[in-house]
């Protein structure tokens, strides 16, 4: 009889202990609670001991978490329309507010979160333009909303460490991209203009060069021509001279036959002279 009376002393024992127990691991933090009620926060790694039955563990991950939210729409000071991604890293850095916020539950912890830092950055944007906000620093748009951020998430038990801008785009419902992809054309077409223009100016310095080229070459050639033709007449005035010189019977007759030639080219070439002209003396008489 004893013996399973022990028996049964020992399980309870056992399981006391282990309802009595509760192990915090690295990067985690844990929270009792005593009947419901908050007893003790800020508990670090390790074992630990609690009342069973009466008192109960919430251990949280006290590591940086990636918070990520929906796209939101913004106005810039221009009134046009962005949409912004974002995301954030934060930790839990009150346990006993966090709790009482949000019960334990993340997923509460983010929906509270998020409208606190997409209030705060709709200021930051309505007082800036499109093109800062694109083509700004996005950096310095996250430090002057950080510490506001933080005011409102320290309600929740959260510190942010990091808040990041994804992607700044245009709606595709929204005249802003028109008006961009307008001037975006407006800007090619007046690089290609200018591109055209100055390609234009080019080839006419390149025309009025190779013109320039032709001129020059054309009478170097002429000029080179000229001295050929001159020293040729000369060669011809001196071979002529000097045959001449030799036989001018000869010469008188040969000069006479190239007359005759240069007449009669044609074949149809009629000459009227009187019958006793000299220019007919070879025609007339072998001597």
């Amino acid at each position: 009889m004893r013996y399973p009376v022990l028996v049964a002393l020992v399980v309870a024992l056992v399981l006391g202990l282990m309802g009595g127990t509760y192990v915090v691991r690295e990067g985690q933090v844990a929270m009792v609670l005593n009947l419901g009620r908050v007893d003790r926060t800020g508990i670090g790694p390790g074992l630990h001991f609690k009342w069973p039955l009466i008192e109960r563990a919430l251990v949280f991950d006290r590591r940086l978490q990636v918070l990520d939210a929906e796209p939101e729409r913004y106005l810039t000071s221009e009134r046009k329309d962005v949409a912004v991604d974002f995301f954030t890293v934060g930790m839990i850095e009150d346990v006993r507010a966090f709790y009482r916020a949000t019960g334990g539950d993340e997923s509460i912890a983010v929906d509270r979160l998020a409208p606190i830092i997409k209030d705060s950055l709709r200021n930051e944007i309505n007082a800036r333009t499109l093109k800062e906000i694109v083509s700004g620093d996005r950096s310095e748009i996250i430090e002057q909303q950080l510490e506001g951020i933080n005011r409102g998430a320290a309600t929740i038990g959260i510190r942010i460490i990091d808040l990041r801008l994804k992607r700044i785009d245009l709606p595709t419902d929204s005249q802003v991209i028109q008006d961009v992809y307008r001037r975006m054309r407006a800007q090619r077409h007046q690089v290609a203009s200018r591109l055209r223009a100055e390609g234009a100016e080019e080839a006419q310095t390149v025309r009025a060069e190779a013109d320039r080229q032709q001129q020059v070459i054309i009478a170097e050639a002429e000029r080179d021509a000229q001295r050929l033709r001159g020293e040729g007449d000369a060669q011809a005035t001196r071979i002529y001279a000097q045959a001449a010189n030799r036989d001018p019977a000869f010469y008188a007759f040969q000069r006479s036959l190239e007359a005759y030639r240069a007449a009669f080219a044609d074949g149809k070439g009629v000459i009227v002279l009187d019958r006793d002209d000299e220019f007919l003396r070879y025609l007339d008489s072998d001597s």
